[in-house]
C-alpha cells in the first residue's frame, strides 16, 4: 500500500480559498481524497496560535480528522505588521517525512516550497502532490510537483 505524508500550510489555504472564492477549505473532503487507499505516515497542519476560542475549535477539528497540529504564536510588530511564517518548518518536515513516504502532499501554493519539492524528488524518488488555488499558485510550483491538484468547489466547504 501506498504510503503518504500530508503537510498542509493553514494560514496559505485559508486566504488563498478565501480570496479566490469567498470560501473556507474543506478538510475533511481534502483528507478523503488524498488519503483514499493509502497508508498515511503523516499528517501535520501548521498554524499560527492567536488563541482564541473559534481557532481552538478548528484545531480540534483538524485533530479529529487524523492531523497533528503544530503552531506557531502570531507576532504582532511594533510597526503594525504581522508574523507567523511556517516556511523553514514544513521544508525540514517534509525532507524528514519523504524518507518514510511514497508520496507527500503539500497543501500550499507558495513559490518558496519549488526548491524543496524537486529536492524530495530528486532525493528521495517520492511523488509529491501539491494542491493549491490554480490562480493563486506560484507557477515554478505547479511546474515542480509529481501532480498538481487545484482546489476548486469540490474541496471547499458550500455556502449555504
Amino acid at each position: 500500500m501506498n504510503t503518504v505524508s500530508i503537510l498542509v500550510d493553514v494560514q496559505n489555504v485559508y486566504y488563498t480559498t478565501r480570496q479566490a472564492y469567498g470560501s473556507h477549505f474543506d478538510y475533511k473532503k481534502f483528507w478523503e481524497k488524498a488519503t483514499h487507499c493509502r497508508k498515511v505516515a503523516n499528517a501535520t497542519a501548521y498554524a499560527i496560535d492567536r488563541g482564541d476560542k473559534q481557532q481552538r475549535r478548528f484545531q480540534e477539528i483538524l485533530k479529529s480528522i487524523g492531523f497533528n497540529i503544530k503552531l506557531k504564536p502570531y507576532i504582532q510588530r511594533a510597526d503594525g505588521s504581522a508574523k507567523g511564517d511556517w516556511d523553514v518548518g514544513i521544508a525540514l518536515d517534509a525532507m524528514e517525512y519523504a524518507e518514510h513516504s511514497d508520496t507527500v502532499v503539500l497543501v500550499s501554493g507558495d513559490g518558496d516550497f519549488d526548491l524543496l519539492v524537486n529536492r524530495i524528488r530528486v532525493r528521495h524518488q517520492a511523488s509529491v502532490e501539491v494542491y493549491g488555488v490554480r490562480q493563486l499558485t506560484a507557477d515554478s510550483l505547479v511546474t515542480a510537483a509529481s501532480v498538481f491538484v487545484p482546489i476548486e468547489s469540490d474541496l471547499l466547504i458550500a455556502r449555504g
